[in-house]
């Protein structure tokens, strides 16, 4: 059964009529990209198709019901008197709310039931899919115009102020302004985006190591300290503004270590232009390249791969159907990528799970994915 009539057979069951409005959000997985976005660089993500779907009517009153097949839970709660419940999924539907209020949305009451595709905690953005999923929702339901930019900010805003998860954009962002048969070229600094098409042929094939990220919150503060302590010592507002040679330059008068890291993010944006130039060129094995140099770069200078993430970015790249494969998200745990021909992903798929569950005695599970549009109204 698709999440459209998941949802929708749930809703009839629920209030005994056919929804009036259903939206959907979609998850997303970056192309290339990693530890550029709080750097103020580039990063090259795709909306996936799968995704948040949520089956509503309009309330009357201020209150907001909705069921969440996924965790055969409910919440029931006043727009007009917003309250925390943390560590809940329903904590973010609360908190898309209060951030909408935030900026001055109008919010009026729903009831609902809500599901969703998206793996949780496997770096696919399950929160972000949820979040403009929500503001969706409301957006409907309110009719104050959809801003596909600004809901993003709203999304992240939620997720930073309400939750206490300090994100960057790029996840919100993604969900939001998604196109079909194409990845999304965002400037962290502007927020600009510019879809860029995916190469005929080629399938983005998500490869989930079954290990779930460990250091990440320390790891992560650490390279953000040494990208900025690179910054200041260059003279720059982020490692965005420097290029290859003025780092090289300065590389005598940096320490080690806070030269890989900014290594790393000097490359990474490069590649991620090199990405973008190589898919309006329809050169796919170019950009296989680009992702294999990038999780390179990730391994040796920014230090966020492990074990089984090597595992599997080796095993894939060693498949004849694959063109490139990189470690994505945040590291030390959760997802690989690789860029598949569309002949080959059957074979490529089962010999990497063989080879993988071999190697670590685990079983990854594969997701192949297809660019969809952003946070969209369904129906209505």
């Amino acid at each position: 059964m698709s999440m459209r009539d998941k949802v929708t057979h749930a809703f009839e069951a629920s209030f005994d009529r056919l929804p009036l409005i259903l939206v959907r959000a979609p998850g997303r997985v970056n192309l290339i990209g990693e530890h550029t976005d709080y750097n103020d660089g580039f990063v090259l993500p795709l909306a996936i198709d799968r995704a948040a779907w949520i089956a509503l009517q309009p309330r009357t009153d201020h209150r907001v019901l909705v069921h969440a097949l996924d965790f055969g839970e409910s919440d029931d709660f006043d727009l007009d008197d917003l309250t925390q419940k943390p560590g809940s999924w329903a904590n973010y539907v609360r908190g898309v709310a209060w951030a909408l209020q935030q900026h001055g949305y109008a919010t009026n009451g729903w009831e609902g039931v809500m599901a969703g595709d998206v793996p949780v905690g496997a770096g696919l953005s399950s929160s972000a899919a949820l979040e403009l999923a929500v503001a969706r929702a409301f957006g409907a339901v309110a009719g104050w115009p959809w801003d596909a930019p600004r809901m993003a900010v709203v999304g992240q805003y939620a997720e930073n102020k309400w939750v206490g998860m300090n994100c960057g954009i790029m996840d919100q962002m993604i969900s939001a302004v998604g196109v079909a048969g194409h990845a999304m070229l965002i400037d962290c600094r502007s927020l600009a985006t510019t879809p860029v098409p995916l190469p005929p042929g080629i399938a983005v094939v998500v490869l989930d190591t079954a290990t779930r990220r460990g250091l990440v919150d320390s790891a992560y503060n650490e390279r953000r300290a040494q990208c900025e302590a690179a910054a200041r010592h260059l003279g720059v507002a982020a490692l965005r503004d420097v290029g290859v040679a003025q780092l090289a330059a300065a590389q005598p008068d940096l320490d080690a270590v806070t030269y890989r890291r900014a290594r790393h993010v000097v490359t990474e944006n490069e590649r991620v232009l090199l990405a973008c130039d190589a898919m309006r060129a329809a050169d796919a094995v170019t950009l296989g390249r680009l992702l294999d140099a990038s999780h390179a770069s990730l391994r040796d200078q920014f230090q966020v791969s492990g074990r089984e993430l090597d595992a599997i970015v080796e095993i894939a790249a060693a498949h004849p159907g694959c063109l490139g494969a990189r470690m994505t998200g945040a590291g030390f745990g959760g997802c690989a990528l690789a860029l598949v021909r569309a002949e080959s992903i059957q074979g490529f798929v089962e010999s990497t799970v063989a080879a993988y569950t071999t190697r670590t005695g685990l079983t990854p599970r594969v997701h192949v994915c297809a660019a969809t549009n952003g946070a969209e109204i369904v129906a209505r």
